[in-house]
């Protein structure tokens, strides 16, 4: 590989836990600071435990860090490799932050907040920008909501698949990794929701307003659907739930 590595300060007398995170600590930096490149896989186990002075199950627990943090990819018989940053990258290193505050009080309402004012401004981008192309993509995912109305496993995916569209619009790769994150955060209350035909065809038809304002250039009547559209669906979660 032919990259320079220090050993790592502390970790020889530390303990277990502590030289693992000092090791995860060490390889987390050469990895964001550019040291360690897209591609490039990790030393050899053997010589992590020669130059740091830890045991395999350190490396091992160290190596485990990086991989959940999406800093490499870690197969069995394989060498960690340094993975390419992307935004779904930088997404999934906080989920574990973002579940713990999302079970604290109001937690998923604040989180829910922030999607209506980002969807309610993509709609209203969308009904003075969106070409001919992203008219298309959604009118396709409307129609693949509407035929899955009576089957409501199938209704949530396509219901998930009409506004990942809204986000797919502006051609900004953060958004879409925005969308992915705010359905892996969600998930654990959207896919407990009671879902009724009657009730798939009201969010059916919410998004079929929606997509009449975009399609009419119509920027308040997209805002104004999108926004009845995410308080009916927070007033069917607090039915569900409670307050969140």
């Amino acid at each position: 590989m032919g990259k320079a590595q220090e050993p790592v300060s502390s970790v020889e007398n530390a303990g277990g836990g502590r030289a693992a995170d000092d090791l995860f600590r060490h390889y987390a930096e050469m990895i964001t600071s550019g040291v360690l490149g897209e591609g490039d896989p990790l030393p050899p186990e053997r010589e992590i435990v020669e130059t740091h002075g830890v045991s395999r199950t350190v490396v091992r627990e160290a190596v485990l860090a990086l991989a959940n943090k999406g800093l490499v990819d870690a197969r069995p018989r394989f060498r960690p490799v340094v993975r390419k940053p992307s935004f779904d990258t930088a997404f999934e290193t906080v989920d574990n932050v973002v579940a713990r505050l999302l079970i604290q009080p109001g937690g998923v309402k604040n989180l829910f907040d922030t999607r209506i004012m980002i969807e309610a401004a993509l709609v209203r981008q969308a009904a003075t920008d969106a070409k001919k192309d992203d008219i298309a993509a959604l009118k396709t995912a409307l129609e693949a909501n509407k035929a899955a109305i009576e089957d409501s496993e199938l209704f949530y995916r396509t219901d998930t698949g009409f506004h990942a569209v809204l986000y797919q619009m502006p051609r900004n790769p953060i958004l879409p990794a925005v969308h992915k994150a705010y359905t892996t955060w969600l998930a654990p209350q959207w896919s407990k929701m009671p879902r009724l035909p009657d009730r798939n065809r009201a969010n059916f038809e919410a998004h079929a307003e929606i997509y009449q304002g975009i399609l009419m250039r119509d920027q308040d009547a997209a805002e104004a659907a999108l926004r009845a559209h995410l308080a009916n669906a927070w007033n069917q979660v607090r039915e569900t739930f409670g307050d969140i």
